[in-house]
């Protein structure tokens, strides 16, 4: 991964054309998810789960769940991003390697928890917020890192979150975010498209 992160950025696209003959390892698929979860979460909480769907007969099943876009058939990998639910609750098992590594004290560890706990406990609409939110940065994170490594994604928003959780059997704490797929570029994709000028969404106060 030798570009510059701004290249990236501006280089990334969003495909729907992948090389469907053209795999990748377990390796592969490991070092996309370990530098997806370096993205942020709320109190550390890491409140997601990535289900990387490969093989020929769960691709099958999530392009049904997915409209039957072929893409799902032909990318490489796509990825089922998940935020979960609940997430106060493991918070303390989150934060114990942060504690053992001497980036937080006890004290830090006990307020950090007792503050989520407060927040999230009994508040399901914040919970499913921070969800979304945890899901949706660690796949752009994802999207990030799969352009660094001279592959191509496609966030997709196109399925039915209820035949994924049942296909995958997804627990009642795990929420479908978004797909991502990722693969090898094919003919005929997109460029990235024309944003809109910085003047039209920034505001500086």
């Amino acid at each position: 991964m030798t570009e510059s992160i701004q290249n990236v950025i501006e280089q990334r696209i969003s495909a729907n054309q992948f090389d469907p003959t053209r795999i990748l390892s377990t390796a592969q698929i490991q070092e996309l998810v370990r530098l997806a979860t370096c993205a942020p979460t709320a109190f550390n909480f890491q409140n997601w789960k990535f289900i990387a769907v490969q093989s020929p007969e769960a691709k099958e099943r999530l392009k049904a769940a997915s409209y039957g876009q072929q893409k799902v058939v032909d990318a490489s990998v796509t990825f089922i991003v998940c935020g979960t639910l609940e997430a106060h609750k493991t918070l303390s098992h989150a934060l114990k390697p942060s504690v053992a590594a001497g980036l937080i004290d006890q004290a830090t560890h006990d307020s950090w928890v007792a503050m989520a706990a407060g927040g999230h406990e009994n508040n399901p609409q914040r919970q499913r917020d921070e969800a979304i939110r945890s899901a949706s940065m660690g796949a752009m994170t994802l999207m990030l890192a799969a352009q660094g490594m001279g592959l191509v994604s496609g966030p997709m928003i196109g399925f039915v979150p209820a035949d994924v959780a049942r296909e995958f059997k997804l627990s009642a704490n795990d929420i479908p975010a978004m797909l991502v797929a990722v693969g090898y570029a094919a003919a005929g994709n997109w460029p990235q498209k024309p944003r809109l000028p910085v003047t039209d969404v920034l505001t500086i106060v």
